[in-house]
């Protein structure tokens, strides 16, 4: 995508923030997860808690939105400490990095995640890990494809009674 620019979160991008989310949820787990749940995703509500959460963030928690040349959000990722249980470790995670349907394969994601994982490695973090739903091809992929690898762990995900296991990625970071 042509003149891509990445950059922080403020609030006024909650309501994009959200659409970005909600859209995206709705387009990669079609099959995944019940489309009941799916299809009740509201925009709305879920930019209402972007708000509460940007108002509460402490500066742990790295937001980062994908801009075209025209100034429209395309993309959104978030990033911040990994938590083993509710310890922190050395290592960041990957929390979220999603790209507006319309704009899949176009780099987005990709200069999303170039981006997280540069501010991760320069935080001195040695590792960035994520979780990624088992049936989730594509995400997996595209993963693998920036130097992710599963290693090994496998978490359940309940989605209205229905368990969705996830599986948890890792990469090593350059210091």
């Amino acid at each position: 995508m042509k003149a891509l620019r990445i950059r922080e979160m403020v609030l006024s991008d909650c309501d994009r923030v959200a659409e970005i989310r909600v859209r995206g949820w709705q387009s990669a787990y079609r099959g995944l997860i019940p489309q009941g749940y799916l299809d009740g995703l509201d925009p709305t509500e879920d930019a209402e808690r972007r708000r509460t959460y940007f108002a509460q963030a402490d500066g742990g928690v790295v937001n980062l939105v994908a801009e075209d040349a025209g100034g429209e959000l395309v993309g959104w990722a978030c990033h911040g400490p990994y938590r083993d249980g509710e310890v922190l470790t050395p290592d960041a995670e990957l929390y979220a990095i999603y790209v507006h349907p319309e704009h899949l394969g176009r780099g987005v994601g990709r200069a999303l995640l170039t981006e997280s994982v540069g501010r991760c490695s320069r935080a001195g973090h040695g590792r960035l890990l994520l979780w990624v739903l088992k049936e989730n091809g594509r995400a997996r992929r595209f993963y693998e494809r920036a130097g992710f690898l599963a290693d090994g762990a496998e978490e359940p995900f309940e989605v209205e009674g229905t368990t969705v296991p996830e599986v948890r990625y890792a990469r090593p970071l350059p210091r």
